[in-house]
């Protein structure tokens, strides 16, 4: 853990551009919490709900 904060930066806005096709704005203006949310998304698109999973869930608040 001996990377100074700008080494770090370089190496997300990287991946970034790299994995997300991010530009430096986009990356600059992202929030470390962006950052996370944007490279789960793009390994795992199975833990995305689907339509009928969705309806399912919203039946059930109805009827509970």
């Amino acid at each position: 853990m001996n990377q100074c904060f700008g080494e770090s930066a370089i190496r997300l806005a990287g991946l970034a551009a790299q994995v997300l096709g991010w530009r430096p704005g986009d990356f600059w203006n992202a929030t470390p919490a962006d950052l996370v949310l944007s490279l789960n998304a793009s390994d795992t698109e199975t833990d995305t709900l689907t339509r009928t999973e969705l309806n399912s869930l919203l039946e059930g608040e109805q009827h509970g």
